[in-house]
């Protein structure tokens, strides 16, 4: 079977979609991958033996220039009809996208000519890409069992979870290290406020006795490191990690955002978490509430992520080892969602 799986913007589209190709391919698919020049050398790198790639003219919409926006989506336009006229002579049998907007000429090229096509959306609230191509689309696939902002009541929602790396589906369910371990970790870019707070925090504790990796911005690496050592605190402060799946699984508390891909790791292993939503992102809210729903962590916003809080809070945490383990367990969701897309897809 043809599959062309859609894909583009950022790591978070990317990585998923790589996964479920590479699960398509095994089972004997002919797949084409198609993303715009913002994640091409990403894709091209870590793509299956056997697929092929597509650039697509696309970029975001988000810009605050309404000059950009217009010729953003002009690019989208454009793409969207080059694709129409490619799949009028090679038809795939099934379009997957997973969000971004360049995903949406896929998409929009599949409803012209009638080939059944899937979307996947990784957050707790649906994105603007994804609701606009949602029009063009019958079956919703869902990182959360709760999805807000679905208004096509025709399009069937499907619960598949959201794919992560394999390195990470092998530490699965594995029991906290129950060493008073916390790691701190605000993404590729770091997040000042965890910088800004958790430091404090820390040193605020009567029970000091903690281990900190704090995963931050390269030039703010050593302000931190001479802080923790000031403060006699045990803490190895870097601008990357290498190996997150073993972070997470190394430690006994995590503190960060709530991006999808973080959220689902976090459930994939089961890790205990106080997630700090990116203010200007309702998405990450509405994962990180959708973590706390069940228990495994708290969803705090940054107006009430104070030293104060905190420091209480982690010693409560800290103080109390059972409760770490309860959460960890309440955290822990099982992770078949390449399997589940793939099945979705092909059946």
């Amino acid at each position: 079977m043809k599959i062309w799986i859609a894909t583009g913007g950022t790591g978070g589209h990317v990585y998923p979609a790589l996964s479920v190709a590479t699960e398509l391919v095994a089972r004997g698919h002919r797949v084409t991958i198609s993303c715009d020049g913002r994640v091409r050398d990403m894709v091209c790198r870590d793509m299956p033996r056997g697929a092929r790639v597509v650039h697509i003219w696309a970029s975001g919409v988000g810009a605050k220039s309404r000059i950009k926006q217009m010729w953003a989506l002009f690019k989208i336009g454009v793409s969207a009809l080059a694709l129409t006229v490619r799949f009028m002579f090679v038809r795939p049998a099934r379009v997957v996208a997973f969000g971004g907007y360049a995903s949406v000429p896929a998409v929009f090229a599949a409803h012209v000519w009638g080939v059944p096509t899937f979307l996947h959306e990784q957050n707790a609230a649906i994105g603007r890409a994804n609701k606009f191509a949602m029009r063009w689309v019958k079956t919703l696939m869902t990182s959360f069992p709760t999805v807000s902002g679905i208004t096509n009541s025709s399009t069937r929602v499907v619960y598949t979870g959201l794919p992560v790396r394999a390195d990470f589906l092998s530490y699965a369910g594995a029991p906290l290290p129950n060493a008073s371990r916390l790691l701190v970790t605000g993404g590729s870019l770091g997040a000042q406020i965890l910088d800004d707070i958790v430091p404090g925090a820390v040193s605020a504790m009567k029970n000091k006795k903690i281990f900190v990796t704090h995963q931050t911005r390269p030039e703010n690496v050593e302000k931190l490191q001479r802080f923790y050592a000031d403060k006699k605190i045990h803490a190895n402060v870097l601008s990357f990690v290498h190996d997150m799946a073993g972070a997470i699984a190394g430690a006994d508390l995590v503190i960060g955002r709530s991006g999808a891909s973080t959220v689902v790791e976090l459930q994939t292993i089961g890790r205990p978490a106080i997630l700090v939503p990116l203010g200007i992102n309702p998405d990450q809210a509405a994962n990180a509430d959708s973590f706390a729903k069940n228990g495994g962590g708290f969803a705090i916003a940054q107006s009430r992520f104070t030293t104060k809080w905190l420091s209480a809070t982690l010693s409560e945490l800290f103080d109390n080892p059972s409760r770490l383990s309860k959460m960890a367990q309440k955290a822990l969701v099982k992770n078949d969602a390449v399997k589940l897309i793939a099945d979705e897809i092909t059946k």
